[in-house]
C-alpha cells in the first residue's frame, strides 16, 4: 500500500482536528493535509498529489458532489470517503454516482472509519450492507419514484435547503447561484414531486430521510 496522502475536507475545524489525529495513527499514513471547502479541495488537488479524500457533503460554497463529479475523472486513481451525517438511504447512491468510492455515515465509530480508509486505499469500494442491498436494488428495479432518479443534483440540494428553513438567498450564497436560479429550482421541485408550498417541500424531504 505504500506511505499515504490523505486530504480531509470538512467546514468545522475541530472535526478536521479530530479525524486528522484519528487518521494519523494509521501507521501507513504519510502526510494529512486539510480543507475548509470543496473549493479549497478543487485547489489542493491541482497543485499536489493525494492518495485519499474524505470529504464532507455538507460544506458552504460549491457543492462537494458537484465538484468531486468534475474533478474525479482527472483523478482516476484518487480513493474518495464521503463522510456524512446524511443518512446512506438517499446519499450513497447519488455520491458513487458522483465518484465516491465510499461512503460512511458520521455516528459509526472511528474503527469503522480507518477501515473504511484502508479498503479504499487497498483499490476496493468501501459500502455498508445497507447501501450494497440498495444500490442492487436500484440496478435491477430501479424505481420511478426513487428520488435519486426524479432529481437532479443541483434541485438535490436546493431542497436540501429548504427542509432546513433556508431562505432562497441563503440558499443561494451556499450553492454559489443566484437568487433567480434558485426560485427555479423551487419551481422544478414543487413541480416534479407534485406539491405546493415550501412546508410540503420540506414534509417531503423528512419523509424520504433527508434531514440530518
Amino acid at each position: 500500500m505504500g506511505q499515504l496522502k490523505v486530504l480531509v475536507a470538512d467546514d468545522h475545524a475541530i472535526l478536521r482536528f479530530g479525524l486528522k489525529r484519528l487518521i494519523g495513527e494509521m501507521p501507513e499514513v504519510k502526510v494529512i493535509g486539510e480543507a475548509d471547502n470543496a473549493t479549497k479541495v478543487q485547489q489542493m488537488l491541482r497543485e499536489e498529489h493525494w492518495d485519499l479524500l474524505v470529504l464532507d457533503l455538507d460544506m458552504p460554497g460549491q457543492n462537494p458532489l458537484d465538484m468531486l463529479k468534475r474533478v474525479k475523472p482527472d483523478y482516476p486513481d484518487l480513493g474518495v470517503l464521503i463522510l456524512s451525517m446524511y443518512p446512506e438511504e438517499q446519499f450513497a447512491l447519488r455520491a458513487f454516482r458522483s465518484g465516491a468510492t465510499g461512503y460512511l455515515n458520521k455516528e459509526n465509530g472511528p474503527e469503522k472509519l480507518l477501515t473504511a480508509l484502508r479498503q479504499i486505499a487497498g483499490g476496493c469500494t468501501y459500502m455498508s450492507a445497507a447501501v450494497a442491498s440498495s444500490l442492487t436494488h436500484n440496478h435491477h428495479a430501479k424505481p420511478i419514484d426513487a428520488i435519486n432518479d426524479v432529481l437532479s443534483d443541483r434541485e438535490f440540494a436546493v431542497l436540501r435547503g429548504i427542509a432546513d428553513g433556508k431562505h432562497n438567498t441563503e440558499i443561494a450564497v451556499q450553492l454559489n447561484l443566484s437568487a433567480k436560479t434558485v426560485s427555479t429550482y423551487r419551481t422544478r421541485l414543487l413541480l416534479k414531486l407534485g406539491v405546493k408550498s415550501n412546508v410540503a417541500l420540506a414534509r417531503y424531504a423528512a419523509a424520504h430521510l433527508l434531514l440530518k
